[in-house]
C-alpha cells in the first residue's frame, strides 16, 4: 500500500497512540456493515492489547483503534431496512480522523446510492478531509463516495463483482480493476463484496500492526488473512456480456481458438491491434492480451469442476501446451493455484 500514515505503525518508538476512525453513516447504509466494522475494530483491539511486544506501549486510557460512527449533522439516519443507526459525532467536530470508512449500502433500481443527496455531501466531506492526509476506504458500494469526491480518477480500484460495471460507466476517470478483492493507493482502499469490510480491517491492522498481528486478527474473527479474488464468486463471462464486441471476442477464445493471439483476435474481429487494445481499455480496462488470459482462465475454472479432467488437460483445453505457465496465469488471475481451486470446490460440495 503506498503510504496509509507509516509514521504511526506500532513498530515505532514511544508511546503508541489511538488511530481515530470514523465510520460513515448515511441513510441506507447496510448496519451489518457498520456493526462489523466496529466489532472487527475491537477484536484487533483485544489482539494487540495482549500482544506482550506492543501492550505497554499502547495509552491506557483509550483503545488503538478509536472506532465512532458518524452521521453528516450527528443525527440517527435509517438503514437500509429502515432500522435507526445512531451517531457518535458530526462532519464539523473538532477532532481530525485518521481514517474514514463508507460502507455497504441501499442502491435504487440503477444502482446508484438511494439517498444521492447524502452522499454528495458524504463525498465533499472525505475529499477535504483526504486532502488533509486522512485515509479515506470505500467498501462494495461504499466505494461510489468516493468515485462520487472524485478520489478515484486516475487510481487504481475495486468494486464488487456485479458493480464494476456501473462503476466503470458512471465514472470513466476511475480505473477500476476486474475481481480484485482490495486495492490501495494514495492513502485511498477500496474492496469489492457486501463483507468486504473483513479484508479491509485485516488489511488495516497488517498496515499498522504487521502481519502477524494482522494474521491473529482473522485468526480469532475466522476470517482469511488474505482476500480472495472475486472472481472466484463472479459468474464466468459476466463482464464479457457488457458489448457485443466482447461477447465475439470471448467465443473466438473459449470456443473457437483458446490459443488465439492478439494478432489473430483482432483479424477475426476485423480490426487493427491498435484499435482493439484500445476499445480494451475503454469497455473492461485491460489489455487485450489481458483479456485472452482472462477468458481463458474463466474457462480452465469451469473445467476444473469436472472430476475427469487432470489439470494437465484443462491447461491444454484452455490452449496451454505449457502446464508451468497455465499455473502461473490461473494463480495470477484467481490468486490461487488450480489445485487450491478444485480442493476448493470439493470442500464446498462437501458442505452443501
Amino acid at each position: 500500500m503506498t503510504g496509509i500514515m507509516q509514521n504511526r505503525t506500532l513498530f515505532g518508538g514511544g508511546e503508541i497512540k489511538s488511530m481515530r476512525v470514523a465510520l460513515l453513516a448515511v441513510p441506507g447504509s447496510m448496519r451489518s456493515a457498520l456493526a462489523g466494522l466496529t466489532d472487527m475494530f475491537w477484536v484487533a483491539n483485544q489482539v494487540i492489547m495482549h500482544n506482550p511486544s506492543v501492550n505497554e506501549r499502547v495509552a491506557r486510557d483509550r483503545p488503538f483503534f478509536e472506532v465512532r460512527i458518524i452521521t453528516a449533522d450527528g443525527q440517527p439516519v435509517r438503514d437500509a431496512q429502515g432500522r435507526n443507526i445512531d451517531s457518535e459525532g458530526a462532519f464539523n467536530d473538532a477532532e481530525a480522523c485518521d481514517l474514514i470508512i463508507a460502507s455497504g449500502m441501499e442502491l435504487d433500481a440503477h444502482k446508484f446510492p438511494a439517498d444521492r443527496a447524502a452522499v454528495s455531501c458524504a463525498a465533499q466531506w472525505m475529499k477535504m478531509q483526504h486532502a488533509q492526509g486522512c485515509c479515506v476506504a470505500g467498501a462494495c458500494a461504499g466505494g461510489f463516495v468516493l468515485a462520487e469526491a472524485g478520489l478515484l480518477n486516475g487510481r487504481h480500484c475495486t468494486t464488487t463483482w456485479w458493480l464494476y460495471p456501473t462503476l466503470l460507466a458512471r465514472y470513466p476517470l476511475a480505473k477500476p480493476v476486474w475481481g480484485k478483492a482490495l486495492v490501495a493507493v494514495d492513502n485511498v482502499i477500496t474492496t469489492g463484496g457486501p463483507l468486504s469490510w473483513v479484508d479491509l480491517v485485516i488489511h488495516i491492522v497488517r498496515t499498522q500492526a504487521g502481519d502477524r498481528l494482522a494474521k491473529l486478527t482473522a485468526d480469532m474473527s475466522v476470517a482469511d488473512s488474505q482476500p480472495l479474488s472475486q472472481q472466484i464468486y463472479a459468474p464466468a463471462g459476466f463482464l464479457n456480456a457488457m458489448h457485443p464486441l466482447l461477447v465475439r471476442a470471448e467465443n473466438l477464445i473459449r470456443y473457437d481458438n483458446p490459443a488465439i493471439t492478439v494478432e489473430q483476435l483482432a483479424e477475426a474481429l476485423n480490426t487493427t491491434t491498435r484499435t482493439l487494445n484500445r476499445k480494451m481499455k475503454t469497455l473492461v480496462n485491460e489489455s487485450t492480451k489481458s483479456f485472452i488470459t482472462r477468458v481463458r482462465i474463466e474457462k480452465a475454472a469451469l473445467l476444473l469442476e469436472s472430476k475427469g479432467k487432470t489439470i494437465s488437460q484443462v491447461a491444454s483445453d484452455c490452449g496451454y501446451n505449457d502446464e508451468t505457465a497455465f499455473r502461473r496465469a490461473f494463480t495470477t488471475v484467481m490468486g490461487m493455484s488450480p489445485g487450491n481451486y478444485r480442493a476448493r470446490l470439493n470442500a464446498s460440495a462437501i458442505v452443501t
